[in-house]
């Protein structure tokens, strides 16, 4: 009897200390990250406060063209998209007809988005004045956007860094801001800090003027570059531009002239390119920019995007042409 209650002992102590060799082994593993379970879900600040969403979401809805290129690249697949807005940029979700089409910001569907049923919509401003009925109807809704009080380039980096953290690609986000700011350091470095610079948005085969500053989209190429502007006087419409007439170019005489040609991503019948419009102004030939080629224009698809990638190219671009000018 003693014997039996020995052996029953003994194997009792061998079982004990075989499971916590085993839990030692196991939380050992486990503080190695070898086996931890990856989050399902993380925190981000988006531009209302903090929220929670899924990380590496599934099914997503997106509005901000802002962003488009940047879940393009990184291959996220949207269920949902504003088609409207996306010219011919983005065709491989605009042609794809299982990705439902909310339209524009004029007139959108919104029903498209409960029926995509996504786990996660990305607002943005062009919809900006809908996000309280889109919130109400998906309320895993998050506004990343350029806030119109910041630094655009700031906040491009902000955006970024946000989009790596909820789709785990904080190393891909992480050069797309650097790109940024190298492509900013080189232009600055390039520019002689002293030729007159004038920014320009052609839509429709008008000229638009673009304030420093204020002025949509290439406004900010001033104070981020410290440019000299040919013009520096505010704008009424700071967002496609004052009529400026190529006499009142001409009389400014700038140095160099940069472009957005707001038409150029939408591929519309009758459609002409900025480029014509200014080579064929007759008054401008004298200008010092075009004698001197020094006319830099945006990549046709910019204002569809105004997004990191496209800045960084707009930067590169100056940067080379200040380069090949000294």
């Amino acid at each position: 009897m003693h014997s039996t209650r020995l052996t029953a002992a003994l194997a009792t102590a061998a079982l004990s200390a075989l499971i916590l060799t085993g839990c030692a082994a196991g939380a050992g593993e486990a503080g190695a990250g070898s086996s931890a379970p990856a989050a399902s879900t993380v925190t981000i600040d988006d531009n209302f406060g903090s929220i929670e969403v899924p990380v590496k979401p599934g099914r997503v809805v997106a509005l901000d063209n802002t962003v488009f290129q940047t879940l393009s690249d990184w291959n996220i697949d949207l269920v949902a998209a504003p088609k409207g807005v996306m010219g011919t940029a983005w065709p491989k979700w605009v042609d794809n007809k299982k990705v439902l089409d909310i339209g524009d910001h004029r007139e959108p569907d919104l029903e498209k988005i409960v029926e995509a049923d996504p786990d996660l919509v990305i607002g943005g401003y062009r919809f900006g004045s809908y996000y309280d009925e889109i919130k109400k109807l998906a309320p895993n809704t998050i506004e990343i956007n350029p806030r119109k009080d910041q630094d655009v380039i700031s906040e491009l980096k902000r955006q970024t860094d946000i989009l790596g953290t909820i789709f785990d690609r904080k190393t891909d986000a992480a050069a797309l801001t650097g790109a940024l700011d190298t492509s900013i350091a080189e232009a600055k470095s390039a520019y002689d800090g002293t030729g007159t610079v004038l920014a320009l948005i052609v839509s429709g085969g008008k000229i638009g003027y673009v304030a420093p500053v204020t002025g949509r989209s290439l406004g900010l190429l001033y104070p981020t570059l410290g440019l000299t502007p040919a013009i520096d006087q505010a704008a009424e419409n700071t967002s496609h531009g004052d009529d400026l007439g190529p006499e009142a170019i001409a009389a400014a005489n700038p140095d160099w002239i940069v472009v957005l040609d707001r038409d150029g991503g939408f591929g519309e019948e009758g459609y002409v390119p900025a480029k014509d419009v200014l080579q064929n102004a007759e008054a401008l030939k004298n200008v010092t920019a075009v004698q001197k080629s020094q006319v830099v224009y945006a990549d046709p698809s910019f204002y569809l995007d105004e997004g990191i990638q496209s800045y960084t190219r707009l930067f590169s671009d100056l940067g080379s042409a200040f380069a090949a000018a000294k």
